[in-house]
């Protein structure tokens, strides 16, 4: 297994969150967005993982403003899922 698989199921697992709407988004950008994105939207993507859940949802549905570092992440899944 190479590092980027090995960090790609970390990713995976981690975006994971217990509702099925979260999984799908989240999961969604690993699967579309992963291996095009360069080591920087890969950290940032690490990082929103980090995010709360109640916090990540309304950023995704557009009740909240992402943190600037997230929000070329959030915008990419809310354009094509149109959240």
């Amino acid at each position: 297994m190479s590092a980027g698989d090995a960090l790609l199921g970390r990713l995976r697992w981690r975006a994971r969150r217990g509702t099925r709407e979260l999984d799908r988004l989240l999961g969604w950008w690993l699967d579309a967005c992963f291996v095009r994105a360069d080591a920087a939207r890969r950290a940032d993507f690490d990082a929103l993982l980090d995010t709360p859940d109640p916090e990540l949802w309304d950023w995704l549905t557009g009740h909240a403003v992402p943190a600037p570092r997230f929000a070329t992440i959030i915008d990419e899944i809310r354009a094509a899922h149109r959240v």
